[in-house]
């Protein structure tokens, strides 16, 4: 087992230093600056993410290691890791109702777009309810595979929708607040004590692996932010990283997504294109309406909202949330509470459809 951990850890090692990831590099960089010029929303973001989609589908051989994919990770969790202090969790209680509105979100989904893909795009009845679910892209992949579902219909549905999502998002929010890409000059970042730093990265690392041992959904978030929760509230350590390290997380997602395609033909894009913007738009629509639903419940930004009920990409939304100042703890939190009630509500859909079979 230590063998093989350690064969996959060298193997991601040399993909740093493959000519498939400078490929990536090489041409995401000049995209974001393009982008940035051009001032188009989140341009470190989507100018990576839509260079690297075109390449991709043009048989470009690109690859995103999963270390350096890690890595960011961490790093997006360490950046929300500061909005945790005591005050957060005494307002979690008032997070409940927006929690349960998430529930009956994700399952009116599976049920309306389900029955569409089933209806209009021929989809088998298992494959339709995971592209169906809104978001979880991973463990559905690893639950479809164990059901023998159709696992390219499913990856496309969920890829087409981020990419739809992860575009739209930042124009509406530009153009709905006075919002920018955060940048503080301000903050003497030299001046902090960097000790604190490691023991953020030590104790990171160790809840990832233990959140990865116990199958608690996107753990190189959540164990991250558990972690800096954890030593900010027992003031033992806290740390702000500089607000420029965004733009690096932006591009590394950014290309990430778009290596996602270098599986997929155009063909198989096409075919799956109409019927996933539809379903897309059904998911938005939801989202939108469940978004209204809550503020009833809570004072908060509607926008905040948006992203918070938005359908998939946990890191991708997240990084929004901190780039343009959205309450990127409220927004992390209902996306891991969307992870979880997904990976139990879908199972439960399964079961009913077995037994309704029988």
């Amino acid at each position: 087992m230590i063998k093989h951990q350690i064969t996959f850890y060298l193997e991601n090692v040399k993909q740093v230093f493959s000519f498939k990831f400078i490929s990536v590099l090489i041409i995401s960089i000049p995209s974001a600056i393009i982008a940035d010029y051009f001032n188009i929303p989140l341009a470190w973001f989507l100018g990576p993410m839509i260079i690297t989609s075109i390449a991709a589908l043009s048989g470009l051989k690109i690859i995103m290691p999963k270390i350096v994919l890690s890595f960011i990770l961490i790093i997006l969790g360490l950046h929300i890791g500061n909005y945790i202090d005591q005050n957060l969790f005494n307002q979690m209680l008032n997070w409940i109702w927006t929690s349960l509105i998430m529930l009956i979100y994700i399952i009116i989904c599976i049920l309306i777009v389900a029955k569409y893909l089933q209806k209009f795009a021929n989809y088998g009845e298992k494959a339709s309810i995971f592209s169906a679910a809104p978001g979880a892209l991973g463990p559905l992949m690893i639950l479809a595979e164990n059901e023998k579902t159709d696992l390219s219909q499913v990856a496309t549905s969920h890829l087409i929708r981020l990419i739809i999502i992860i575009t739209v998002i930042p124009f509406i929010i530009v153009n709905n607040t006075d919002n920018n890409v955060l940048l503080n000059d301000d903050f003497n970042y030299l001046a902090q004590n960097h000790i604190n730093l490691i023991l953020l990265i030590v104790a990171s690392l160790f809840f990832i692996l233990v959140f990865d041992k116990i199958k608690i959904p996107a753990a190189l978030l959540s164990g991250t932010l558990f972690a800096s929760g954890l030593l900010q509230i027992a003031d033992i350590a806290s740390y702000k990283l500089p607000d420029e390290t965004i733009n690096f997380c932006l591009l590394i997602l950014g290309s990430s997504v778009g290596c996602r395609f270098a599986e997929k033909t155009v063909k198989e894009i096409a075919n799956n294109s109409l019927h996933s913007i539809v379903a897309t738009t059904i998911l938005v629509l939801l989202g939108l309406i469940a978004a209204y639903v809550a503020t009833f419940f809570i004072d908060t930004n509607i926008l905040t909202l948006i992203l918070s009920f938005s359908p998939g990409g946990i890191y991708e939304v997240a990084v929004i949330a901190i780039a343009f100042d959205l309450d990127p703890d409220f927004v992390a939190f209902h996306h891991i509470i969307r992870l979880l009630f997904i990976l139990f509500t879908v199972p439960v859909f399964l079961k009913i459809l077995k037994k309704y079979r029988n």
